[in-house]
């Protein structure tokens, strides 16, 4: 009894834990709806993002088999801290939204005023009537295609570019064996035979990637861009000499003759991009050859190019391949779910400590960068001119609150 005394008047008996509360911590309540667009298999945030988040002081809503497509179980995300709703009405009560697809006209009704939507815009696809609705709305809205790192960098854009680029030489592969009625041709090469053609058109990040890939598979390859500079930078990023031309049309018909595989990478901004490759050249290549169009969503560098989907995403003209899936990184749906979670649990747990989405903004022009409607104004440059909307400065509406 003595002994228990001086234990405890020296305080070493256990004591509960006192957490640290930053003076501007802000709770978050997020929700996480599973999505309605067609063919779209990923989710904004894996069950161990939830866990750090929950374990952080904030809550999370996700909707019943959100991650399923991407091979989530409920039970996961309910035993990592996730509170699961069986309803899409019932997550969009929650004041801050994480989607990977715009939200749809009818989620776009479930919004409230003054929620956060966190998604990407897809602007060749959308409409000015989804602007106004947000706008009208009140709604603060994050999108991936706009928000910046630290380093003035794109990480989502371009983690997803390298999923496409990767993933893009991967399908080109199986489009050249017997199995899927190809050539039966082996993508890459081997001792005592010529290697596959591979021809890449555009050295942005999906063009690295798919270079990255293509000569590690030992095929050769010839790269194509429009900017010197950008050719420059992906054979010193590869660390390897490679073929490279600028677009020059002798020069690329000779090499889309040659090709067994050709990969349209390249990606524009803030429009369509140019049509490179017009029918009489496609009728020019080798029979079996095979087009990955990952530009098709911004409108297909090849004039033959026309949208397909996961479930039929191939047809053949002038005896050519076309591949050409919009979303080629739903095709790999957990690698791309885990890397679109760890860019932005990070920026979530960055808000809570810096007192929530406002603040954050005002101190941070990286993530400011990313805000497209703000307080019932368009405040994206490129948003404004392709919907002729128009535009406010969003220092100028922070600088008046």
């Amino acid at each position: 009894m003595e002994k228990e005394k001086i234990i405890t008047s020296f305080g070493l008996m256990p004591k509960e834990e006192m957490l640290e509360v930053k003076p501007n911590f802000k709770q978050l309540k997020i929700g996480v709806p599973k999505e309605s667009s067609f063919q779209e298999n990923r989710v904004s945030l894996t069950p161990e993002s939830v866990a750090l988040l929950v374990a952080n002081g904030h809550s999370v809503v996700i909707e019943k088999g959100a991650g399923s497509a991407s091979n989530f179980t409920d039970k996961e995300y309910s035993d990592k801290g996730a509170v699961i709703a069986y309803s899409k009405a019932e997550v969009f009560k929650v004041n801050l939204i994480l989607k990977i697809e715009p939200p749809t006209q009818a989620e776009l009704d479930l919004m409230k005023t003054g929620q956060v939507l966190i998604s990407a815009v897809q602007l060749s696809t959308q409409s000015k009537d989804y602007f106004l609705k947000l706008i009208d709305k009140n709604v603060f809205a994050f999108g991936f295609e706009f928000i910046k790192d630290k380093h003035g960098k794109l990480p989502i854009v371009r983690s997803m570019s390298e999923i496409a680029g990767n993933t893009s030489l991967l399908i080109a592969g199986e489009y050249l064996s017997n199995v899927n009625d190809g050539k039966g041709l082996m993508l890459g090469g081997i001792s005592g035979l010529m290697p596959t053609n591979v021809v890449i058109l555009g050295a942005g990040t999906v063009g690295e990637y798919a270079c990255r890939t293509a000569l590690g598979l030992g095929a050769s390859v010839i790269v194509f861009d429009n900017s010197v500079s950008k050719l420059r930078r992906l054979q010193d990023n590869i660390n390897q000499r490679v073929s490279t031309s600028l677009f020059q049309p002798k020069v690329l018909i000779k090499a889309l003759k040659r090709a067994d595989v050709v990969i349209s990478a390249l990606q524009v901004g803030d429009g369509k991009v140019p049509c490179i490759v017009s029918e009489d050249m496609v009728m020019e290549m080798k029979n079996g050859a095979v087009v990955i169009d990952v530009s098709i969503d911004q409108g297909g560098v090849f004039e033959t190019s026309e949208i397909t989907n996961h479930k039929k995403p191939t047809f053949i003209k002038h005896d050519v391949v076309h591949y050409c899936v919009p979303n080629i990184a739903s095709r790999v749906s957990r690698t791309a779910s885990i890397a679109i979670s760890n860019i932005l649990t990070p920026v979530l747990l960055n808000m809570a400590e810096e007192g929530g989405v406002e603040n954050t903004i005002r101190k941070h022009d990286f993530l400011r960068s990313g805000v497209y409607v703000f307080n019932g104004f368009v405040t994206n440059a490129i948003v404004s001119k392709n919907f002729n909307l128009p535009l406010k400065d969003l220092g100028l509406i922070m600088s008046t609150r």
